[in-house]
């Protein structure tokens, strides 16, 4: 079916759009999900319009600015699981873009975008899910008709730029011991935590006492960045330091502020006093999440059981960590030699003296 300017689909349901008597650009409902019906009344419309009448019945779409849509997204995202970090997304966005009518959006202004935020330094992980959370406000705004459909498909058509996901900082047993010491004394059952369970920063600090069943050594995870339910083994290290925890019955949470009865919002100052107090640098909290993983793989565990600790959807995620796993591919060359060549062959090779 050849395309037809002006006429696009919303759900199962082809839209026209053109402009009316008065030049502004209309917006109307064919009511049909059949094209042919959207392409008549297109044409009925054109028709009316060259004669000089106002076609009846059609919405016009008003001048929002980035501003006020900014406004409204927020309120509506408040719902989401990552409400915290779109928020950061959003205000960094509307710092930039203000007062920016909607409809003058163009795909150069949001690459200028990209490319201001790369001279200063910012990765493209970053950038990137900037440009996402933007996308995704343009087609809110086009539901909550704030802006036209071809005035979303240019923010659509940028792209998000090559990410760089090779960075793999894990701490060696030694060095988690020391981090553990280091710790002052709230923060050091959140980084037991971490390295025994490979938890996300945001599941922990917002873990409550009833996802805890210590009886059968599980913590159970229903909201989780993949928004499946996750059960979690507590190893005895872990049951060790919860049961060293001072629960109170009038707050839900594990871990909180003292002051606020509220989850920490961030543990961030008190981080970093700990890697310096115990040495290490170029260190992150989710770095935590990669040394459970490094761990366990060096320690033998396969890759399969690793994905599911983790919380991967895919294997393809937690591949990252297979190049920790030297012994793996040994064993598997070995089975290889052992299936073309005969016992005994093998065992000449290793006996056999110069």
């Amino acid at each position: 079916m050849a395309k037809t300017r002006g006429i696009y689909k919303r759900g199962n349901i082809y839209w026209i759009r053109y402009a009316s008597v008065d030049g502004k650009v209309k917006q109307e409902s064919s009511g049909s999900t059949k094209f042919k019906d959207a392409e008549a009344l297109l044409l009925q419309r054109k028709q009316m319009i060259r004669e000089g009448k106002q076609p009846p019945c059609i919405k016009t779409i008003g001048s929002y600015t980035f501003n006020q849509l900014a406004e409204h997204y927020l309120k509506w995202c408040e719902r989401q699981r990552s409400f915290k970090s779109k928020k950061d997304f959003i205000n960094r966005l509307t710092e930039y873009f203000g007062n920016l009518p909607l409809r003058n959006f163009t795909t150069m202004a949001v690459e200028q975008y990209q490319t201001e935020k790369i001279n200063r330094g910012n990765k493209p992980a970053t950038i990137n899910r900037h440009v996402a959370a933007l996308k995704h406000m343009f087609s809110k705004a086009v539901q909550w008709e704030m802006v036209e459909n071809h005035g979303a498909e240019k923010v659509k058509q940028v792209k998000l730029l090559e990410e760089n996901n090779k960075r793999l900082r894990y701490l060696l047993k030694e060095e988690c011991h020391a981090m553990v010491n280091s710790c002052d004394a709230h923060l050091g059952p959140i980084v037991i935590m971490a390295l025994n369970t490979g938890m996300r920063k945001g599941e922990i600090l917002n873990l409550k006492w009833d996802n805890v069943d210590m009886k059968n050594g599980f913590l159970l995870l229903d909201r989780t960045k993949n928004g499946e339910r996750r059960e979690v083994p507590i190893n005895h290290t872990l049951a060790s330091a919860l049961k060293n925890l001072v629960r109170r019955l009038d707050i839900p949470y594990v871990f909180y502020n003292p002051l606020t009865k509220k989850p920490y919002d961030n543990v961030k100052r008190s981080f970093n006093s700990a890697l310096k107090r115990a040495g290490i640098v170029n260190f992150k909290f989710h770095d935590l999440r990669h040394t459970f993983a490094s761990q366990l793989v060096m320690a033998g565990i396969d890759l399969a059981t690793v994905k599911e600790l983790l919380g991967h959807k895919s294997l393809a995620m937690t591949l990252r960590y297979a190049h920790l796993a030297p012994s793996h591919k040994i064993n598997a060359v070995n089975v290889l030699d052992s299936a073309l060549n005969n016992s005994s062959t093998i065992q000449k090779m290793y006996t056999v003296k110069g």
